[in-house]
């Protein structure tokens, strides 16, 4: 399970919304409960590393970037919890691309992006998703917003 708090919610959203037609992508940082539960406290946005031609579809985080998401989270006593990124005019859930390049342990909050004519779009589903072990599949991560 995640916990996303409202304002975090919005952000993702917001971020997706400001991408369409592209991908936007970024990062969720936050706490591990004793459970296995997580938090999300924070997210980072970062760039869309993928070629330009290519971002409608697909999204790149450079390692640099994953790096600085790193630091940032042992600096607040935090761990990269996972990714988040939209699907332009596409459902909410992992495509095969996703699956082929994820990891296991990680979420990954996925939002729907449904394009209102021209280069604006606007957010409708959002998921969390986790890779299963064997990296075959992805199972629906519960997530609560708080």
């Amino acid at each position: 399970m995640i916990k996303l708090n409202e304002g975090l919610r919005e952000r993702i959203q917001k971020e997706g919304e400001g991408a369409y037609p592209n991908e936007c992508c970024g990062f969720l940082l936050g706490r591990i409960e004793d459970d296995g539960g997580r938090i999300a406290e924070a997210i980072i946005p970062i760039e869309n590393a993928r070629e330009e031609a290519e971002q409608y579809h697909r999204f790149r985080i450079e390692p640099e970037d994953f790096m600085r998401a790193e630091k940032e989270a042992r600096k607040q006593h935090w761990d990269v919890l996972g990714f988040y990124h939209s699907h332009p005019d596409h459902q909410a859930a992992p495509s095969e691309y996703d699956r082929e390049h994820a990891l296991p342990f990680y979420s990954y909050v996925i939002v729907s992006i449904t394009g209102t004519g021209g280069k604006t779009g606007r957010a409708g589903d959002m998921k969390s998703w986790e890779l299963s072990p064997g990296r075959r599949e992805f199972f629906e991560e519960e997530m609560l917003c708080r």
